[in-house]
């Protein structure tokens, strides 16, 4: 299995903690977010991982210098596309069954073990809890997930995607079609998601969720995310 993370971002809304720092680079409780995550992909066995760079990129080089597994690939267009343009960056170095990644994502291991062992094309954790215009939502029909974005009405969301999810590698050659699809017709301010909702059209796929059941998940884009971080990680996920 792979790995491929996001981590091309400003995360100019955290301020001045990110004013000239990668936001993955931020200590949460003493250890960057891009270690914890790391960490947590060679506890289970990940050891090929692709970190598609951007902001502050001679950071992230350093950061990662001496860690085995790690691919860097620069996206010299992060100013200007959304995460579709990183992912199109670094999508040729996916062959096998991988973990999709935001770099400013963290969540419970029981959820990551659940996510790895978890049936289905394409796997996403979703915590069903009432959404905010912000949330990535997601809609259900039968069980499967049939619709992902932020733009979807609150009241029709089963939940909000975490950013973090499993994708077989069957699914690769759609996924990338669709990418490209989105970035020929110029849709540069697009999300991942709107390559996977592109996928999920097609019918094709078994895609499931998993629910986070109130376990702990955070994505630092806010400085009330950052401390809520802090306030509720684990020590498991600090101590690996």
């Amino acid at each position: 299995m792979q790995a491929i993370i996001m981590a091309a971002g400003k995360g100019s809304r955290l301020g001045s903690l990110t004013e000239e720092l990668p936001k993955s680079l931020l200590k949460i409780n003493g250890k960057r977010i891009l270690d914890i995550n790391i960490a947590m992909l060679h506890r289970y066995g990940i050891w090929d991982i692709t970190i598609v760079t951007g902001f502050q990129d001679e950071k992230m080089i350093e950061a990662t210098r001496g860690v085995p597994g790690i691919t860097l690939v620069y996206n010299p267009f992060y100013e200007f596309t959304n995460v579709i343009g990183s992912y199109y960056m670094g999508m040729k170095q996916l062959h096998d069954d991988f973990i999709y990644l935001h770099a400013d994502t963290i969540c419970d291991i029981r959820i990551f073990e659940e996510l790895l062992t978890s049936d289905g094309d394409i796997v996403l954790p979703v915590d069903t809890k009432p959404c905010d215009d912000e949330a990535m939502k997601v809609r259900l029909e039968n069980g499967r997930i049939i619709e992902i974005t932020k733009k979807m009405p609150a009241e029709v969301a089963a939940g909000e995607f975490i950013g973090i999810a499993k994708i077989k590698k069957n699914v690769i050659d759609d996924l990338n079609t669709s990418t490209i699809g989105i970035l020929r017709n110029k849709v540069f301010t697009s999300y991942f998601e709107g390559a996977l909702q592109k996928v999920f059209d097609m019918k094709k796929y078994d895609v499931r969720m998993i629910e986070t059941n109130g376990r702990f998940w955070g994505e630092v884009d806010f400085l009330e995310d950052y401390q809520r971080a802090e306030k509720n990680i684990s020590s498991e996920l600090l101590n690996f």
